[in-house]
């Protein structure tokens, strides 16, 4: 089974996200700052992590370096409100996989979860 980690300082993104992708199979914790995040990412396996890029304190960025520093061999789609290009080019320089602009796009969001699931089972990361 798929288990997600969704980062977001909004708790009511956390709890829509969890439910909508629980209801379609997959095992979702959540996390409302980077720093939760990280813990998490290190107490439990996870294969794809949807982060918010603008939190307070450690910030998505931040993470997203944290998170590809320590080599976890997961799948990170980047989250954001604001389009900004220096803050999507960065992510992308960072390692993050993709990035979804806010309002989400439900069924956008599902396929690239979908993709991401299905290029790290082909790799053998992850067992379907």
């Amino acid at each position: 089974m798929a288990k997600l980690l969704v980062v977001d300082d909004e708790i009511e993104i956390c709890e829509f996200l969890k439910l909508f992708f629980e209801e379609r199979g997959y095992q979702v914790s959540t996390a409302q700052s980077g720093e939760e995040a990280l813990r998490k990412l290190d107490d439990q396996v996870h294969h794809v992590v949807l982060l918010d890029i603008h939190m307070p304190g450690v910030d998505g960025l931040m993470t997203l370096k944290e998170i590809k520093g320590r080599n976890y061999g997961i799948k990170v789609i980047m989250v954001t409100a604001l389009e900004t290009r220096d803050k999507i080019e960065e992510a992308m320089r960072l390692g993050a996989d993709n990035y979804i602009t806010k309002p989400l796009s439900l069924e956008y969001l599902e396929r690239d979860v979908q993709e991401k699931v299905a290029q790290l089972a082909r790799s053998g990361k992850i067992l379907l």
